[in-house]
């Protein structure tokens, strides 16, 4: 049986291709695998506290932190589709001015929307003066989907999405790399069920299944033409005998 080099490669070189991604789908779920016990065992360490002085994301992410300081309630903004038990709602998110200096944002909890007018905002307390506050340290305040930029647009207490770096470049305010995900109450009837954090860990070993399925798809693939190929030689072998017989035979006077 000859094998023919061009369709032999392009089913070898998908094979290599999606057995590659499927590995590399395995290692991320090994990745956030790990990240999941990290995150179990921060949730049982002593909280570390937030000074003045810079932390780097990756150094504080999923701690368990307390900052001691004030909020700054003129700089609150509500981030809108957020949820909670089937009601619609913000997430409240504040700047924390600490006791040594330096800001922090902090996601203060989940506030339900007026269902008639989205932009009249329920009643909440504030604590007035220094208060310790105690929480997660996160990336951001949660993120939902968005087209565009608009409804995240400076200047606006209502936003879809809030992102430190550009929040911090808008208020001047020298902000922490990450936002507190507040645990503690301190009575301003805010609610703090935050959901845990969503890893996805289950979708990556889904793809990689589905890449090695593909692989294994090009190989059947490969096999059942080499094989129907392999079925026409013959055919084509055996006609050609029996084609060569009957040319040669002659007719009798």
């Amino acid at each position: 049986m000859k094998i023919r080099l061009v369709p032999a490669l392009l089913i070898l070189i998908v094979m290599a291709v999606t057995i590659r991604l499927g590995f590399w789908q395995r290692d991320r779920a090994h990745q956030k695998e790990a990240l999941e016990a990290s995150i179990a065992r921060f949730e049982n360490a002593p909280a570390q506290t937030v000074t003045a002085a810079p932390v780097a994301l990756k150094a504080i992410e999923f701690h368990r932190v307390r900052a001691t300081g004030r909020f700054v309630p003129d700089l609150a903004v509500y981030l809108d589709n957020r949820p909670y038990n089937d009601q619609p709602g913000f997430y409240v998110v504040m700047p924390f001015k600490l006791a040594d200096g330096g800001y922090v944002l902090v996601n203060r909890g989940w506030l339900s929307r007026n269902f008639s007018d989205r932009t009249t905002i329920a009643r909440y307390v504030t604590p007035p003066g220094d208060v310790e506050i105690e929480g997660i340290a996160r990336a951001d305040a949660s993120r939902a989907f968005e087209l565009g930029q608009g409804g995240s647009a400076p200047h606006q207490k209502i936003r879809q999405n809030l992102d430190v770096k550009e929040y911090a470049a808008e208020t001047g305010l020298p902000l922490q790399p990450f936002v507190i995900q507040q645990t503690s109450d301190d009575g301003d009837k805010l609610v703090r069920d935050w959901p845990a954090p969503a890893l996805g860990v289950e979708t990556n070993y889904g793809y990689m299944l589905q890449w090695w399925g593909m692989a294994a798809a090009a190989l059947g693939f490969g096999l059942y033409a080499a094989r129907r190929a392999a079925k026409k030689e013959q055919a084509g072998g055996a006609e050609a005998p029996s084609q060569e017989g009957q040319s040669g035979r002659t007719q009798p006077n």
